[in-house]
């Protein structure tokens, strides 16, 4: 059974920084796509970014620059490094996984971990 847990949320100041984790049991992150995404009140779930198996990354163009996601393998875990958060970032924050090599299509992933918390304060 997969199981993703995501931590690190919480509330910060505007310009300030966050990195989420994800812990995953049951896939091993290095040889599936990873993702994260968002999602605002009153507002649709959106792609943030995504790593490939093979460890190619990618953004969304509103978190580009400020954003980075990475894993580390023995932990098997993945990260969001969120910097120079803006009160737009505010949302709950998925991690998601997907059998295929990894996408910004919400539909492309089958498990989803139950989401934190990210408050950005202006």
């Amino acid at each position: 059974q997969v199981q993703l847990v995501e931590s690190g949320g919480g509330l910060v100041q505007a310009g300030g920084s966050l990195r989420l984790s994800c812990a995953a049991s049951g896939r091993t992150v290095s040889s599936y796509g990873m993702g994260w995404f968002r999602q605002a009140p009153g507002k649709e779930r959106e792609f943030v970014a995504a790593i490939t198996w093979s460890g190619g990354r990618f953004y969304a163009d509103s978190v580009k620059g400020r954003f980075t996601i990475s894993r580390d393998n023995a932990k098997n875990t993945v990260y969001l490094q969120m910097n120079i958060l803006k009160p737009e970032d505010t949302a709950v924050y998925y991690c998601a996984t997907t059998a295929g090599a990894g996408s910004g299509r919400i539909y492309d992933y089958d498990y989803w971990g139950q989401g934190t918390q990210v408050t950005v304060s202006s």
